[in-house]
Order: structure tokens, then sequence, then C-alpha cells
């Protein structure tokens, strides 16, 4: 490991209170349970001890960051430089008043949890969106009618040489499934207003909607988030099930028969076999449709080689 903390360092890597190892299978840490290793792989102790790390690293090493991993194919080729995985020091959650503060690694249903305790509604939505706050941030995530910019105040992220930053939710410049802040910043904390309201009728709420996700999503298989963005006007799911992907598969990877925006890993597929199988998806949706899906689910480490571009000449969509 010393030849690679060499590299990563310009100078002497600073004393960290974390733990940074070498060559390290990350796919147990991924819903998919598939993918390969992380060069280096740091698990910052608290917000200072990251910032310390980054402040000395060299602005030319590969920086990857990710927290629950609910949302993210991990290629088999592995993550190139430098891989974050943000812990226990970054999931805390804090409730004063109408206001939640939490880390960028506490998870969407906790959040949620925290909230009805409380007696703060608003936060519902959160219950159906497994991931970690962090995750969230980054690309507005949303669901049962609400989304992340609905409830937010400020944002806190570390940008690539470890500075600080706060971010109103106009700097943010959120958008469906997006937002407009430098994907190497690393959000680290986020507060969020909510109103009050009875925990009984807020429970009731999450209840439906955990039992609404139970019945429409794959959730006890291994598998990832939404696969797909829904085009403007459409569903991506209805566009995949029209093209006839439902229960498609390949190698160990399957489009889930329950919903067919979801991928999942029916024992042994690899992170190629996931994304082939989601290229395979786009190709036929493109050749049935005429639209080229977007994706939504993360794709992390070195370059997948079959990445589906649709035609040089595109047709006019049907």
């Amino acid at each position: 490991m010393t030849g690679l903390l060499e590299r990563a360092f310009a100078s002497r890597p600073p004393v960290l209170r974390g733990r940074i190892s070498a060559n390290v299978p990350l796919k147990k840490f991924t819903w998919f349970r598939a993918g390969g290793s992380a060069d280096l792989f740091f698990e910052p102790a608290d917000e200072a001890d990251l910032a310390a790390f980054l402040e000395g690293l060299d602005e030319e090493t590969p920086v990857s960051v990710f927290g629950a991993a609910s949302n993210l194919i991990l290629r088999d080729g592995g993550i190139e430089g430098v891989t974050i995985r943000l812990g226990r020091g970054f999931a805390g959650i804090a409730v004063a008043g109408e206001e939640i503060s939490a880390g960028a690694r506490a998870l969407g249903p906790e959040v949620a949890r925290a909230a009805a305790r409380s007696g703060l509604e608003g936060f519902e939505f959160l219950c159906g969106i497994p991931g970690s706050l962090g995750g969230a941030l980054s690309m507005n995530a949303g669901a049962y009618g609400s989304e992340i910019k609905d409830r937010l105040i400020e944002a806190s992220a570390l940008d690539r040489r470890g500075r600080r930053h706060r971010l109103s939710t106009a700097e943010m410049g959120f958008s469906y499934r997006r937002s407009a802040i430098d994907p190497e910043w690393i959000f680290v904390s986020a507060r969020f207003s909510g109103s009050r309201g009875e925990r009984a009728a807020i429970e009731g709420r999450m209840a439906e909607i955990r039992k609404e996700r139970e019945e429409s999503q794959p959730i006890r298989m291994r598998t990832g988030g939404s696969t797909f963005l829904n085009p403007p006007g459409g569903s991506a799911w209805r566009l995949i099930d029209e093209a006839g992907c439902r229960g498609l598969t390949l190698g160990g990877a399957m489009v889930s028969q329950k919903h067919a925006n979801f991928l999942v890993n029916t024992g042994n597929a690899t992170g190629s076999d996931l994304e082939a199988l989601g290229e395979e998806v786009r190709r036929r949706v493109y050749e049935a449709k005429g639209i080229l899906l977007e994706w939504e689910i993360r794709r992390l480490g070195r370059p997948f080689s079959a990445a589906f571009q649709g035609p040089r000449e595109p047709k006019e969509n049907a």
C-alpha cells in the first residue's frame, strides 16, 4: 500500500483517524453485491478527518465517493485512485424545533422515523428512499410526490481541497434528479425544515408508503434503485415493459418481473452483467420506441465498453 499512498499524496500523507486500505473488495458494500475492488479505500472518522485527507491528496488522483451504495452498479474492473466511503461519523440525526440536521450517511428511512417521532411532517417520502442523504442531495432524490429540494434549507459539502461550503437550496440548482453542484464536491451534512403534525397520521402515511413500495418493487432481492430516468412526459418502466424487456436476463442479471425499471442480481451477477443488461434494455427501447433512456442508477469504476449510444443518424421518435 505504501506505493499507492506515495502516488496519491504530493507530500507526506496526513495523520488520519479513519481507516485506509489498498485493493479492497467493494461488492459487500453494495446492494447488488457485485463488482470489483478499490485501489485505495478510505473510511474517514468524521468531517475533519475527511477534510485533512482531501487537503493533502494529489489533485490528479481520481476520487470516488459512496455511502449506502443502494443506487450503484460497481464495475468489475474496480475503481481507480481513491474510493471514499462515508460511515458512522456522518450518520448523525438531530431534531430542533421544526428543523432536522443530518449527516450525509444518514439513510432516508432513518430521517423519516426521526421526524415522525418528533411530530414533524413532510419527510414521509424519505421512508421510500433507502439510500443515504449524500446521494439524495446530489440527485435531488424524490418519491411519492416529494423531492429533497422541497425540504432542504442548506447543504454542506467539501470541495476537492477539503474546503467547506454551505449551499442554500437555490444554490444547489436542483432539477429533475439532478443538482448543479460540482460532482467532485462531497456532501457531508444538511438541514431540513418540516411542519408540525400528528405523529399517528405521519406514521400512518409512512406505513402506506412502505406497503406500496413492498408491493411494487423487488425490495427482497439484490437490487438497486430505479435504473433509468423517466423521459419527459413518459414512464421508463412502461417503455421497458412495452419493449418486451420485463424478465429479460443476461448472465446472473435480470430485469425485475415485479417492476421493469429495476435490475436484480439473481445470485451470481457481475457488475458487467448488470450494466450490459441495462444497455440491452436501452437498445431495445430505442428500437421499439425511438426513445433513448438515460441512466439514473450510478455506475462507478473503470469504464464499461459496451454503452449504447444510439445510431449515428438518430431516427425520429415513434
